[in-house]
């Protein structure tokens, strides 16, 4: 098991509480997240994830997100 690293990354154009409560189940289930959880009210995901793996558990996130609304994007 790596290292957990925690960051935090502003969502841009979060439209939907429940659109952002998928969006953070769907993460948690990501294999390398430790924890996720996205806050509607202040635009932020925080992730705890596999700091080997990290980008690309990012980049997971963001299709997740856009999957649910299209014109969101997680600033790095």
């Amino acid at each position: 098991k790596g290292i957990i690293m925690h960051r935090s990354f502003k969502i841009q154009n979060l439209g939907c509480a429940n659109c952002a409560a998928k969006m953070e189940n769907d993460i948690n289930k990501l294999d390398g997240v430790s924890k996720a959880s996205i806050s509607f009210m202040t635009q932020r995901l925080t992730l705890d994830a596999d700091d080997t793996r990290f980008d690309d558990i990012v980049n997971e996130c963001d299709r997740i997100c856009k999957k649910y609304e299209p014109e969101t994007s997680i600033t790095r």
